[in-house]
């Protein structure tokens, strides 16, 4: 037999938000979903981004630790980071 994964629904959703050049960079919003499992993911992202500006090398790596924390935590993420030009 063949491992087929079915995706599953989001429990949770979030918006990751670079908050500019000042510290504290980021901030986590969220729009639905289970209070508790939110703050555990915010608490994650920012021990992750706090001092991180998004130009940061280490920014990325961690970002993908992010998504990956998300995927595994069934939270959609968005990522709001202040310039609808940036590219990732």
């Amino acid at each position: 037999m063949t491992d087929i994964q079915i995706p599953q629904a989001p429990k949770a959703h979030a918006r990751i938000a670079f908050l500019g050049a000042v510290s504290p960079h980021w901030e986590v919003y969220s729009d639905w979903g289970d209070q508790t499992i939110i703050d555990e993911f915010r608490s994650r992202v920012l021990a992750r981004l706090v001092l991180l500006p998004r130009d940061d090398p280490q920014f990325r790596r961690n970002m993908a630790r992010i998504v990956r924390d998300a995927e595994r935590e069934l939270i959609s993420i968005e990522w709001d980071m202040g310039d609808p030009d940036y590219e990732f």
